[in-house]
């Protein structure tokens, strides 16, 4: 099975778009067949998804620091959980089960796990496709910063490219989806 690394927050948002856009794409994962790997949390836009996946009897994969495991409120109701000790070793293992990536509205940990990923697939450490659930134009403000960052030349064009945004969940979960089913058979 394929898993979608999901980045997300560990808070919901203050508008209900946020948590009708996270079940979407939870549903949306599920109607593809690819499974959920993310913080492990049950809490905030995280917990949402998770939730939803289960209940339609998809595939979950948790990754939790013990430190974090009373304060995000680890999940209980996973097909799996890790219990690890570092966020280091927490960010490792999503990317080793993911075969891609989503992006979903959430803070500065969102943006932490997202900006390792963009790095490490522009260094060619992994090959993995990225994308953006724009749910209420979220990340507008950050795409106009990384457009700067582009027309500054501080960011190579093929990097900036690579990301894929859309304010629907069904279209980022089949560009990941494709774009999985393109780099597997490159690779065959």
């Amino acid at each position: 099975m394929n898993y979608i690394a999901t980045y997300c927050g560990s808070a919901s948002g203050n508008k209900e778009i946020y948590r009708t856009e996270a079940k979407l794409y939870a549903q949306e994962l599920y109607k593809n067949g690819l499974g959920l790997v993310f913080g492990g949390g049950k809490v905030g836009i995280m917990g949402i998804i998770a939730d939803e996946v289960i209940r339609l009897g998809g595939n979950t994969i948790g990754v939790i620091p013990k430190k974090l495991v009373e304060y995000e409120v680890a999940h209980s109701g996973l097909n799996q959980i890790h219990i690890v000790d570092t966020m280091h070793q927490r960010k490792a293992m999503m990317c080793e089960y993911a075969a891609g990536f989503a992006i979903l509205p959430g803070a500065v940990g969102t943006l932490e796990e997202l900006f390792e990923i963009v790095v490490l697939n522009q260094l060619e450490y992994i090959n993995k496709p990225i994308a953006f659930l724009n749910t209420n134009h979220f990340y507008d403000k950050l795409f106009d910063f990384l457009q700067h960052l582009l027309d500054e030349g501080f960011m190579r064009k093929h990097t900036f490219d690579s990301l894929f945004i859309s304010e629907s969940p069904k279209r980022i979960v089949e560009y990941l989806k494709a774009e999985i089913d393109s780099r597997s058979l490159a690779q065959q």
